[in-house]
């Protein structure tokens, strides 16, 4: 059975196209999610973020402090740990230091993915840096990591 304009429900002279009703049906779509996507202020309950964002603090007169990127005794002692997500290495030379760099290259900007041997590696073109002060251990890269700001209080590693 086919449906015709003719038999449309709506007032003469208003006609109701296929386009119209998707267009509707979707902003009434959007509407929903958009409601579903909400802050949330209201219910302190759910909104309360768990592990170790909670651990974020108030600092210079109300800014949020940094979020714990590790604790002490997730990066090895002649090692390091890289975060990705962070844009960073974190490595400790000899026991309690503590240093950060960029995770990134210098020689191409690729992204350095193991600390093995003392030495932040990457692996696009072999370049090696010291996971003491970021200086190049092996070439092509010429120039050393920059280093990151970090904060070490407690058992906890933060970015400064």
């Amino acid at each position: 059975m086919t449906a015709s304009r003719d038999a449309s429900p709506l007032p003469t002279g208003h006609h109701l196209t296929r386009r119209t009703v998707l267009t509707a049906t979707g902003s009434a779509g959007l509407a929903a999610a958009l409601i579903g996507c909400g802050s949330g202020d209201d219910d302190k309950s759910s909104s309360e973020p768990a592990g170790e964002e909670r651990e974020k603090g108030e600092k210079n007169g109300g800014g949020a402090a940094a979020a714990v990127l590790a604790r002490t005794a997730d990066i090895p002692v002649g090692g390091g740990k890289i975060f990705k997500d962070e844009g960073v290495v974190v490595t400790q030379p000899t026991k309690g230091r503590f240093k950060a760099f960029s995770n990134r290259c210098t020689h191409k900007q690729c992204p350095v993915t193991s600390v093995e041997g003392g030495t932040i590696n990457c692996p696009c073109h072999g370049s090696k840096f010291d996971i003491a002060d970021g200086s190049v251990k092996q070439s092509p890269a010429t120039s050393p990591l920059p280093p990151a700001e970090i904060s070490v209080e407690g058992d906890s590693i933060k970015l400064a």
